[in-house]
């Protein structure tokens, strides 16, 4: 069977084609992804979350089939931790920057900036993409004087 050059063209297109949208997907799945969901009003968010600050925040996060794996909400009781200073994954740590209190986002977080290749067992298991819908409620800033 003899197959013309425009045919064999056609498919080597396809086949390439198809290679660069897998690589798309799996780019984007490499990349920290935030998704503003609630924004705040420029002329009410009088300071924004920057390394050092102690966030107050709201969060569920989930696997990437939707399995919640933690949620402070389940708590009723909020999560303080300090901003830029490795107490959380880095996923964390980049995607909450410039946060206005009241703002919501949607952190879609690589495996190397949440729990790697060892996850966190029993719930978060090896290479995992995280999902976290994060609430900003509050910031305490200790400014220099």
């Amino acid at each position: 069977m003899k197959i013309s050059k425009t045919l064999q063209v056609g498919i080597l297109v396809a086949v390439f084609a198809a290679m660069v949208s897998c690589d798309d997907k799996e780019e984007k799945k490499k990349k920290l992804q935030i998704g503003v969901k609630k924004r705040v009003d420029p002329d009410k968010c009088t300071i924004k979350s920057r390394k050092g600050d102690v966030l107050k925040m709201h969060y569920t996060g989930k696997l990437e089939d939707g399995t919640k794996f933690d949620s402070s909400l389940d708590r009723n009781e909020p999560f303080k931790f300090t901003l830029g200073s490795g107490q959380v994954i880095k996923g964390w740590d980049q995607g909450l920057l410039g946060m206005c209190e009241g703002e919501k986002r949607k952190l879609v977080i690589p495996s190397d900036m949440g729990y790697g290749d060892r996850g966190a067992p029993p719930k978060i298991p090896p290479k995992a993409v995280l999902i976290f819908e994060v609430e900003l409620l509050g910031i305490e800033r200790n400014d220099e004087l």
